[in-house]
């Protein structure tokens, strides 16, 4: 067995041996100037060359790392909000984290340190979505529904600004996921070694910090209003998981209204009876909010569009009445409010739209094509890709921005301009010739978000093939510019809503007739940059007809005569609006007819 074992190497007492050239030599004898073998701490040294500014660096590196962990706790989900109190504050999840890092043993605690820094770096990203939609959706990113909305955000902004600032805005997004979510790691795992390096140190600080705390949440201890001692990171995600056990619940909720139809049951012949024979018009104007008649800064402008517009009507025979409803959403979601009027149901997200459009709920359009006696048809110029909601809708046809015979440019997001759109309707539909009535949803989107450039009227002889916008869109502004002052931006918006509404007056004034009853309104309010914080998210709506029964039925409504609703006129939500209106123009006005009756 004695040849299986490795000899024992003794030590080399030799003069040669004791001279090799590995051998270190040593200090000031032969050579010792020779550099060491064990390379100098820092990248080619750099640390033992300058050793103050090392320090500098260390000291600096661990500043930026507590000031980004402390931005991930302290930083709101809100624009407004991010001011020099928001981050003057002691956050309760700080403290918690340094005080379990400090009780755990070291493997643990590097393993806590990365998991901190990776959930530190995803709310962080979190809390950045939720500014952008607060700022255009006024309320925050629903885990659970509203990816969907992120595709529908890239759409937007190459429709906006071009191909390439899609790129750079997707790119940059991907960039600023991954940086937060790297730095965010390399900072706890960073403040972590620090903790435990200066163990005795960071136990009294976290003692001290604790106690600080309770005595600023004991006292309500605030600095201008603002409470010193907070727990918002952590409220924030306990909002979310209620939202998301919301979002379960709401399923279950929804399904039990939609199964609820006063008119299921009504025999065909017994529907809509009071508009047999009338041209329908339900048209949404995009964007349309209260904030356009109500705020002050636009209301001048546009009572006087709005008096324009009621004359032009006059003129050609045409009475109207208006009034409120309040949308479902602000600031984007169309699609949301357009299935929550028609449908009558409040259809507030994407969960209840996907159970809408997969159901067999019969919807307002759809009522008009079970009547029979309509044409049911759609003119949606915003769409651009397959829609086969379009069947649920009870559409008999679908006419997308490919298929209106539109050559013009795009207006920003707007593929084709309002007018376009109304007069391809009427070459399209409206104005041929022994045709039977037809019912129509319409919807107008020069007035979507950002309003830059706006198209403007021409003479209704001379749109052709919609070339002559080419022209007008170059005389137009650059969004890029109008977006840098919100005064510009308002301005804007209201100039668009204004070229939506005279278009849709011109139209009724120059091919209305008796038979024509016009149902418009606004699908919601714009952005808030718009808004300007008015949490309302009230929708004109109005009724244009020429035959006076038309109104007649609608008297007990007491809506305000004209374009322009009141401020007190009534004020229903959108859901409500088509049992309202199946009533008003069923069978002598009443109530929904029984089975048989």
């Amino acid at each position: 067995m004695s040849l299986f074992i490795r000899p024992r190497r003794l030590p080399d007492t030799t003069e040669a041996g004791a001279n090799r050239d590995d051998a270190p030599a040593p200090p000031g004898e032969g050579g010792g100037s020779a550099p060491s073998a064990v390379a100098p701490p820092g990248w080619f040294g750099w640390r033992r060359r300058w050793p103050r500014t090392a320090r500098g660096v260390t000291a600096g590196t661990t500043v930026l790392a507590g000031a980004l962990v402390l931005f991930a706790l302290l930083a709101p989900n809100r624009v407004e909000r991010v001011d020099v109190h928001a981050f003057v504050r002691l956050p309760s999840e700080g403290i918690l984290l340094a005080a379990l890092l400090l009780v755990l043993p070291p493997r643990r605690r590097r393993i806590a340190a990365v998991v901190s820094g990776v959930l530190l770096g995803l709310v962080t990203v979190l809390k950045f979505v939720d500014m952008g939609f607060h700022q255009v959706l006024a309320r925050p990113f629903d885990l659970v529904l509203d990816w969907i909305l992120l595709d529908d955000a890239t759409d937007f902004v190459r429709e906006s600004f071009g191909r390439g600032g899609q790129v750079l805005a997707v790119a940059g997004a991907i960039a600023l996921f991954v940086a937060l979510l790297a730095l965010m790691t390399l900072s706890t795992v960073r403040l972590a070694g620090l903790l435990s390096r200066h163990r005795p140190v960071a136990v009294r600080t976290v003692l001290v910090l604790g106690v600080a705390w309770i005595t600023c949440v004991t006292l309500g201890v605030r600095i201008d209003g603002v409470p010193v001692a907070t727990r918002g990171t952590a409220e924030m995600l306990g909002n979310r998981v209620e939202q998301v056990r919301a979002g379960l619940r709401d399923a279950r909720v929804f399904e039990r209204e939609a199964a609820v139809d006063a008119f299921a049951k009504t025999p065909p012949d017994r529907l809509l009876t009071g508009l047999r024979g009338k041209d329908v018009l339900f048209t949404f104007v995009e964007s349309y909010g209260r904030v356009a008649i109500d705020d002050p800064a636009m209301a001048g402008p546009m009572d006087a569009a709005l008096e324009e517009g009621a004359r032009r009507l006059a003129d050609a025979g045409f009475a109207a009445r208006s009034g409120w409803l309040e949308s479902p959403v602000t600031g984007a979601g169309s699609w949301l409010a357009h299935s929550t009027f028609l449908s009558g149901l409040w259809i507030k997200n994407q969960q209840r739209y996907r159970s809408l459009t997969t159901s067999d709920r019969t919807t307002l359009t759809k009522y008009f094509r079970k009547a029979g006696g309509w044409r049911t048809v759609g003119i949606v110029p915003g769409v651009r890709r397959a829609w086969p909601e379009g069947e649920f809708f009870g559409l008999d046809h679908v006419y997308d921005s490919e298929h209106l015979g539109y050559h013009g440019p795009y207006f920003s997001w707007t593929p084709v301009p309002d007018q376009f759109s109304l007069e391809a309707f009427q070459r399209l539909e409206h104005g041929r010739k022994d045709r039977e009535p037809v019912m129509a949803e319409i919807i107008l989107a020069s007035s979507h978000n950002p309003w830059s450039p706006v198209a403007r009227m021409v003479d209704w002889d001379d749109l052709g093939d919609g070339s002559v916008f080419h022209r007008i869109k170059k005389e137009g502004t650059d969004p890029k510019e109008v977006w840098k002052d919100p005064e510009k931006v308002r301005t804007e918006y209201r100039r668009a809503i204004e070229y939506s509404l005279r278009s849709l007056t011109e139209w009724v004034g120059r091919y209305g007739d008796e038979d024509t009853v016009l149902v418009f309104l606004g699908d919601h309010q714009p952005v808030p940059a718009v808004t300007a914080g008015s949490t309302s998210r009230d929708v004109p709506v109005t009724i244009v007809a020429k035959d006076p029964e038309v109104l007649d039925r609608v008297a007990g409504w007491h809506w305000t005569d004209g374009l322009k609703p009141a401020p007190d006129a009534p004020r229903w939500g959108m859901d409500a609006f088509r049992d309202r209106f199946m009533t008003a123009y069923g069978p002598r006005g009443g109530a929904p007819a029984a089975p048989g009756g």
